[in-house]
């Protein structure tokens, strides 16, 4: 059983494309999809065992599950490959705060700037980043621009809101109730 999980890794890091070629989504994912379907006939042939094909089922079922999110090929260079290599990158990022800042904790900056850390610094790294983002930036018109910010925004507010419940939640829950009593004042009973 151990074996089928470590059958699907050289599938999704591509170790089975010949030198030099170029592995995109849809051949990872066609070859994910090949070897599901190869699992699955294991599940009607009768050699496994009842266990096993319980646990053979629970697996295709979560592989299916997961396949957006599996199928997903870092083609470019300049990001980072593997787990450790964006930490790396975020262990970066924290440092570079710190020492601008002089904080040793750097959550306050997350919260505030959220999910554009990472890609302000990629923009700052040279000229070529630059001349992509405003090319890109070109391209939008306002409307685009509009549902954007106000994606980032709820993404923001939603962190910030998590942030605040999570380490001070008495005065959070506290603000909580203050407002839905000034929005909502109850009416006398007869």
């Amino acid at each position: 059983m151990h074996g089928w999980v470590l059958d699907v890794e050289p599938i999704l890091d591509g170790s089975w494309a010949q030198k030099g070629e170029e592995v995109s989504n849809a051949m990872v994912g066609s070859h994910l999809d090949a070897w599901r379907q190869q699992m699955a006939k294991h599940l009607t042939d009768g050699t496994l065992s009842e266990l096993e094909q319980k646990c053979l089922a629970e697996l295709l079922r979560v592989r299916t599950s997961l396949r957006p999110y599996l199928v997903q090929c870092s083609i470019r260079t300049d990001f980072p490959r593997t787990n450790n290599d964006r930490e790396r990158s975020i262990r970066r990022l924290k440092t570079q705060y710190r020492r601008i800042s002089g904080r040793k904790n750097w959550n306050a900056y997350l919260v505030r700037s959220g999910r554009c850390v990472a890609y302000a610094a990629w923009w700052e790294q040279d000229g070529a980043h630059r001349q992509q983002f405003e090319q890109r930036v070109a391209k939008r018109d306002h409307a685009q621009w509009r549902a954007l910010r106000q994606e980032t925004t709820a993404a923001h507010s939603e962190q910030l809101t998590r942030f605040r419940f999570r380490h001070k939640r008495q005065a959070f829950l506290t603000s909580l109730e203050a407002r839905w009593e000034a929005t909502a004042p109850t009416p006398l009973l007869p």
